[in-house]
């Protein structure tokens, strides 16, 4: 009985709304930090870091934004690719016009910007919601990504249109740019992580995240109660927004080091999506777990069957992934909307009676 309960009694409300309540969960959150900061850094080399774990935990954060705003706040977004990339071209003007600034400070406020751009679109929220609402946001990927090819200010008139990511250091280490070692990029990216996770973990406990939740349950329900249905909405259209704005600017300065308009296109958008789906809408673990799924499947499919000796073409791989995904979407829709997370919620809960059957 791995899970057990018993014995473990709170005697203060402090303890009781802990965000982990049980000694298990405490135990493996630990075990999980260990991993990331101090066993992961010692012993994977650049290739691993640089293309499994960076885009990872970027992803990762980019699908805690969506799952804010659609898994928490029910309001469905196919814009998030060009949140995304508004925060990439505004950490890349900020970055141009206060060159002597902080890299990782502008990367955390060009979510500010994303944050005001997703508030604009999503004023419709309060007409419109469903179907109608996800094409709203479509419009919204479209138009942005029209801005990112047709308004040269945002690239700085540069001749190809593509950002690039300029050389800078922090306390004596660089951290952007083509010379920044993949394992401070990787320190970096995990911090940002890690901390807004936390962030948004205490948030969504809140009463801000309660306001959200009864919306997504029922909106005039919850307005009769008093939430107000625009600053609700619209707040979690600016909270998520930013976070897929510090996602999308993470995604290029400390990943790609360059990126054309077609980084965030619509694909991208999908993609995050689809994380969200397969881990669990309304779970923040489930947008790790989403996340380490689709991004690590092509390259287990690719260098597993190596191992055994049998060849693969990229191409096959690529095909192989989309079946893959595509059908285990079908199959979380229809037997388990809540995806990995659930799936692991379950377990845990069998774990608290094993070996028993009761």
């Amino acid at each position: 009985m791995f899970y057990r309960e018993a014995g473990q009694f709170k005697t203060s409300y402090k303890a009781d709304q802990a965000l982990f309540p049980i000694l298990q969960d405490r135990i493996g959150m630990a075990v999980i930090l260990i991993i990331a900061f101090a066993v992961i850094p010692a012993f994977a080399n650049d290739f691993f870091l640089t293309s499994i774990m960076i885009p990872f935990l970027i992803f990762a954060l980019a699908a805690i934004g969506l799952n804010i705003l659609t898994g928490y706040c029910g309001q469905l977004s196919l814009g998030t690719g060009a949140f995304m990339g508004v925060g990439a071209y505004a950490a890349y003007k900020l970055t141009s016009i206060f060159p002597d600034a902080n890299v990782i400070i502008m990367v955390l406020v060009s979510g500010v910007f994303s944050a005001a751009i997703g508030a604009v679109f999503g004023l419709p929220s309060l007409r419109i919601k469903g179907l109608y609402l996800a094409v709203t946001t479509l419009a919204a990927q479209f138009f942005l990504e029209w801005c990112f090819i047709r308004i040269p200010w945002l690239y700085n008139y540069n001749a190809s249109g593509a950002i690039e990511v300029p050389r800078r250091e922090m306390f004596g280490f660089i951290v952007s740019g083509a010379e920044a070692l993949p394992i401070t990029r990787y320190f970096v990216v995990l911090c940002i992580t890690a901390g807004l996770a936390l962030l948004m973990a205490n948030v969504l406990r809140g009463r801000i995240g309660r306001s959200w939740m009864m919306i997504r349950d029922m909106d005039i329900a919850a307005e009769l109660m008093g939430i107000q249905p625009l600053r609700t909405k619209l707040m979690a259209f600016a909270v998520s927004s930013y976070i897929c704005g510090v996602a999308g600017a993470m995604m290029v300065f400390f990943w790609l080091n360059a990126a054309e308009p077609s980084s965030y296109s619509i694909r991208l958008s999908f993609q995050i999506l689809f994380m969200v789906i397969l881990g669990g809408l309304g779970s923040l673990g489930g947008a790790f777990m989403g996340a380490a799924f689709i991004w690590i499947l092509p390259v287990l499919l690719k260098f597993v069957p190596a191992l055994l000796g049998i060849d693969i073409a990229a191409e096959t791989v690529e095909h192989a992934t989309f079946m893959i995904v595509g059908a285990l979407i079908i199959f979380f829709l229809i037997v388990e909307p809540h995806g990995f997370a659930r799936l692991w919620q379950i377990v845990k809960q069998k774990l608290r009676v094993w070996p028993f059957p009761y």
